[in-house]
């Protein structure tokens, strides 16, 4: 990564000891299937964040002042699995640092990890996943953790709730909730798919946001862009509503595949990304303590047995 800082912010701001919140890029493709380029999405995203004015008008705050600290990207690539095991400890190490830690990828698989990280430090946790796809499918192409298996894990270890499905296999049928599922051409003649979605989290929620949820209209640079998807201000109306009404522990974001000849996607991440940390610390004071609220109880027992957990000193 050659961003010393995210956004170019003053070091002031950017000190990890200074700041609440932390930013892990994983410039990961290793297992996407058709478009490559995930794994230049975290180096687009930042050059993108650098030139974002930093006032938040909605909002009305500057939420780079709460700190933003960009952590060393994490490069392991030797296969999908070490990949994850290695997303999985770094995002842990920095949730026991009191930090709201936060990831950009990289391909979806990489939130294997970071979900298997927030599951095994907060209690009772829903994940909220925005996406085109179901990435439902225990295993894809000889690995589990294939960007196809994305979401598998968190279906059977977490409170899954997925927004904006439209394209999916006939054997994820299998394992879907549809009862926990907003399909996209449901959602665009409901008026109250916000409400039904956030009435079925519960307090403690981790966000997954493939950026192929959106429409390619304003997001073509992904890998598997899919007709009909979110727009941005339902989109921004949906995200703000749950950190209003719930506690955001953490999010990732996915699936930047940039274009050299399209930069507004770069873009749309990178505000994306800025107008989550706005709706997470808006009442906040840049000098008000922060408390991440994850159960310290559990950061040490292995909740499942087919996990490797170790101790992050």
């Amino acid at each position: 990564m050659s961003n010393k800082t995210y956004a170019g912010i003053e070091d002031q701001y950017s000190k990890l000891d200074n700041s609440k919140i932390v930013l892990i890029p994983v410039p990961y493709d290793g297992t996407s299937t058709w478009q490559k380029g995930a794994d230049k999405g975290p180096e687009a995203f930042l050059h993108a964040s650098e030139n974002m004015e930093l006032y938040d008008i909605e909002t009305q705050t500057e939420v780079y002042k709460q700190g933003v600290y960009l952590a060393n990207p994490v490069t392991e690539n030797t296969s999908p699995e070490s990949m994850v095991d290695a997303v999985h400890d770094v995002t842990k190490k920095y949730i026991k640092k009191n930090k709201f830690v936060t990831i950009f990828g990289g391909e979806h698989s990489i939130s294997i990890g970071t979900i298997r990280a927030f599951n095994e430090c907060y209690d009772n946790l829903t994940v909220l996943q925005l996406d085109a796809h179901a990435d439902l499918r225990q295993e894809y192409h000889g690995s589990k953790c294939n960007h196809a298996c994305a979401v598998y894990e968190a279906s059977q270890t977490t409170n899954l709730i997925q927004v904006g499905i439209r394209s999916m296999d006939v054997i994820e049928t299998t394992v879907m909730d549809t009862d926990k599922t907003f399909f996209a051409h449901d959602m665009a003649v409901d008026d109250t798919w916000m409400d039904s979605a956030i009435d079925l989290m519960t307090d403690n929620v981790f966000i997954t946001i493939d950026l192929d949820a959106f429409d390619p209209s304003i997001m073509p640079s992904t890998g598997t862009p899919e007709p009909g998807g979110l727009l941005w201000y339902e989109t921004l109306e949906f995200l703000k509503q749950v950190f209003e009404e719930k506690n955001v522990v953490g999010f990732d974001i996915v699936e930047l595949c940039p274009n050299p000849n399209e930069g507004s996607s770069d873009f749309l991440a990178a505000k994306l990304y800025y107008k989550m940390l706005s709706y997470k610390f808006m009442h906040d004071e840049a000098d008000d303590n922060f408390d991440n609220n994850f159960n310290e109880s559990q950061v040490g027992i292995n909740k499942f047995s087919k996990f490797n957990d170790e101790d992050d000193n």
